[in-house]
């Protein structure tokens, strides 16, 4: 029995077991589906909060926050926070300025203190967001203690239309403000009307137009500017124009401050608020018309006296005005040109008389010639007309829309630009067929041309030249040609003397291949310099040839002059003997001689006497050429000298058979001179004309003279002389009295003159007489 109520004793616990199992389960499952529930409904809050438009912040009393992922993305902070001033950009990048933070943090902390909630806006730092934030203390019963609940929100886009509704506002008012000191500073009176016709705004032109004292008393006292005209009052006009919704626009005379002046008054409805009006003075624009009208007038009188043709077309294409000269050069007449015919046909009268250059397509070049209208720039052409015309044709458009074409005759022109192309090419032809290497210099010492033989001479390249050097670059490549590569600086400062000081130089350059040149640089007219060098080097080669042989035969004559010298003193001696012993003959101290005797005596002492005079002569000529012929120079009458020097010769003359005549002016007057020296010369020059001149001729003696010297000439119609005889006559070398050239005399005579620092001059020609000019100076 024991056993049995042990058994239902377990039983009845198992039972018991089971059923506290079986409530157990059921409400286990209870439990599990309410914390579903509660997680879906978790979930479904949590997408809502992502999804709203305002995000939570929670900022316990300790300070520290609970922040969504979300808020961090509208601040552009990457990093944890854990306080408030985390927000702050000293904790980082995002966030709100410091001071912003500060400001938040006291509001925070008054909302924990005293539970008052708050609104803000703040600006996040390097973006444009801006969030507006609301703040209150959060639900005690779920953030104890005193935590502060914010919501974030993002208030960026009203943020900026209020940003642009406030800067539209401020230009609104700045337009406002600048459009009404517009119209009050406006030189033009000008008002508002309210709809009823009444003045409401008047500025300063206004209040000065009427002679009011202020706009408001202008106002108050309805002033008005414009008087009654046909009935219609200003305020009836401005009602009017109200009515129709069109502006209204007359002209009419008013009186301002005595004066009486025409005025076009406007009146402009503008909606509902009235009628806005100004006026404006029409005097100085009617002036200004017509001095346009005088100017339009005098502008047609200058073109009509142009040379160049010139027609005028106004804004529709139409031929308004032809200057007389455009007539003339496409043979149009004044009355066609009076129907103001347009622009095409204008140009079909010009193909037609035949003065438009000959094209294919007529229309298509028309065509194009009537874009000119629409051509904001000048355009210029050359015509080549059928008769070979050229003109050059400029297309100015007008202010009008209209356009002006000025025709000029270029053919002038072209044939001489034409003759200028065949100039050059004969130049460059003539330069380059030149022995002389030919370059010009600028006057900035560049090369500006050269000739083919300038590049032979310095073998130089003609594309170097071609980059036309500047005179020292040019220089630096051409000194190595030479002996002295240093003589090349003078150069340069011949072309500067050129082209600066407009001096002409001339100069020498040998070469390092033993060419020789003598070079020129002259100044041309146009500032630039001409470099000219001629190949010298055979000349010069025979120059110096003939320098050594000067030199020797200059030694040569030197040493004959000394042996003539030292000759003519050592004849002295045997001739003074000789003619000692031949005039003792003669005075009988040897016994009286026969007829014979004496003829032949006499004959020793004319030979004698002849002898002396030419031994005279050579040493007189020894020592002039040396320097050393003495000349006493004292003011001599050439009219004294002349009449003794005839007198002197009369008996000669006489028995030669010549007649010697003399002429002396009062023209000839004195001269400084040695007259023993003067008087050799002339004996000598008058004697050989007595001796030559043959018998039955005439010499004649004359003398005249200037303020600056004197002039005696001594002529003869005798035989005269060929060129070869009167080149040796006055070369001491080679005189020759056989041959009638005057012996060693007039050598001898040149040398005096010459002494006295005059000249002789021998004029003669075969079978018309000899004729000697004698020039002295009188100083």
């Amino acid at each position: 029995m024991s056993d049995a109520f042990s058994m239902a004793a377990v039983g009845i616990v198992l039972g018991a077991w089971l059923l506290g199992g079986a409530w157990a389960v059921w409400t286990g499952m209870a439990m599990r589906r309410r914390a579903e529930e509660s997680l879906r409904q978790t979930a479904r809050l949590g997408r809502l909060i992502e999804t709203a438009p305002a995000i939570p912040l929670i900022v316990r009393l300790d300070g520290k926050v609970d922040t969504p992922d979300r808020l961090l993305g509208w601040l552009g902070i990457e990093r944890k926070i854990g306080h408030l001033s985390d927000l702050s950009t000293e904790a980082g990048p995002g966030g709100f300025a410091p001071e912003d933070v500060e400001r938040l943090s006291k509001q925070v902390g008054l909302v924990q203190r005293t539970g008052k909630s708050f609104e803000a806006s703040f600006a996040v730092e390097g973006s444009d967001r801006a969030l507006g934030i609301k703040g209150a203390l959060a639900d005690s019963q779920i953030y104890p203690n005193g935590a502060a609940l914010l919501w974030f929100f993002d208030r960026s886009e009203s943020h900026r239309d209020q940003a642009r509704l406030a800067a539209e506002a401020d230009a609104a008012r700045r337009a406002f403000h600048a459009l009404s000191g517009l119209i009050e500073a406006a030189p033009l009176p000008m008002w508002h009307r309210a709809p009823d016709g009444s003045l409401m705004l008047v500025n300063d032109a206004f209040v000065q137009a009427v002679g009011g004292a202020s706009a408001e008393d202008v106002v108050a006292a309805s002033a008005e500017l414009i008087e009654t005209v046909e009935g219609r009052s200003p305020a009836a006009v401005a009602q009017e124009a109200m009515d129709k919704g069109n502006t209204i626009t007359r002209e009419l005379a008013v009186t301002i401050e005595g004066d009486r002046r025409h005025m076009m008054v406007v009146d402009v409805p503008i909606g509902d608020v009235g009628v806005a009006g100004y006026a404006i003075e029409m005097q100085e624009l009617a002036e200004a018309r017509a001095k346009h009208r005088s100017f339009v007038s005098a502008q047609r009188d200058m073109l009509d006296a142009m040379s160049s043709g010139v027609v005028q077309f106004d804004g529709d294409g139409s031929a308004v005005f032809a200057n007389l000269p455009f007539r003339r050069m496409f043979g149009m007449d004044e009355e066609w040109l009076a129907d103001q015919p347009d622009f095409a046909r204008v140009l079909d009268r010009m193909r037609d008389a035949g003065r438009s250059p000959e094209v294919r397509d007529f229309g298509a070049w028309r065509s194009e010639r009537q874009s000119w209208f629409q051509s904001a720039e000048p355009v210029q052409e050359n015509w080549l007309l059928p008769d070979n015309t050229h003109l050059r044709v400029l297309a100015q458009p007008t202010p009008d829309a209209g356009l002006l074409l000025i025709f000029e005759d270029r053919t002038e022109q072209a044939r001489l630009a034409s003759s200028r192309d065949t100039l050059l090419r004969v130049r460059t032809a003539t330069l380059n067929n030149l022995f002389e290497g030919i370059a010009v210099f600028g006057s900035d010492g560049s090369l500006n041309l050269w000739n083919e033989r300038f590049a032979e001479i310095w073998e130089t390249d003609e594309k170097a030249l071609a980059g036309h050097p500047h005179i020292d670059k040019l220089i630096a490549s051409l000194a190595r040609r030479l002996v002295d590569p240093s003589k090349a600086a003078v150069m340069r400062e011949t072309v500067r003397a050129a082209t600066e000081r407009r001096a002409r130089r001339d100069g020498a350059l040998e070469f390092s291949d033993g060419r020789y040149f003598r070079f020129s640089t002259l100044p041309l007219p146009d500032g630039n310099a001409l470099f000219a060098m001629l190949d010298i080097s055979d000349s010069h080669r025979i120059e110096r040839a003939l320098r050594e042989r000067n030199e020797a035969l200059t030694e040569a004559d030197a040493i004959k002059g000394r042996f003539l010298a030292n000759m003519s003193y050592e004849f002295r001696t045997p001739l003074t003997s000789i003619q000692g012993f031949a005039e003792m003959l003669a005075a009988g101290l040897a016994g009286e001689l026969g007829e014979q005797a004496k003829e032949y005596v006499g004959a020793i002492l004319q030979s004698v006497e002849r002898l002396s005079g030419q031994i005279n002569t050579v040493l007189d000529l020894s020592q002039g050429e040396a320097g050393a012929l003495p000349i006493d120079k004292r003011p001599l009458k050439i009219a004294d000298l002349l009449g003794a020097l005839t007198k002197d010769h009369r008996a000669d003359a006489l028995a030669a058979g010549i007649d010697l005549r003399l002429d002396i002016r009062g023209s000839a007057g004195t001269v400084p001179a040695d007259q023993r020296r003067l008087r050799q010369a002339l004996d000598h020059v008058l004697g050989n004309a007595l001796a030559y001149a043959g018998t039955d001729a005439a010499v004649l003696v004359f003398a005249d003279g200037s303020q600056h010297s004197a002039r005696i000439v001594i002529s003869d119609n005798g035989p005269g002389m060929d060129a070869k005889a009167q080149a040796r006559a006055l070369n001491r070398l080679e005189a020759d009295a056989a041959a009638g050239s005057g012996g060693l005399g007039l050598p001898f005579a040149r040398q005096l003159v010459e002494a006295h620092g005059g000249t002789l001059e021998l004029i003669s020609q075969e079978g018309e007489g000899t004729m000697i000019t004698i020039e002295l100076p009188r100083l």
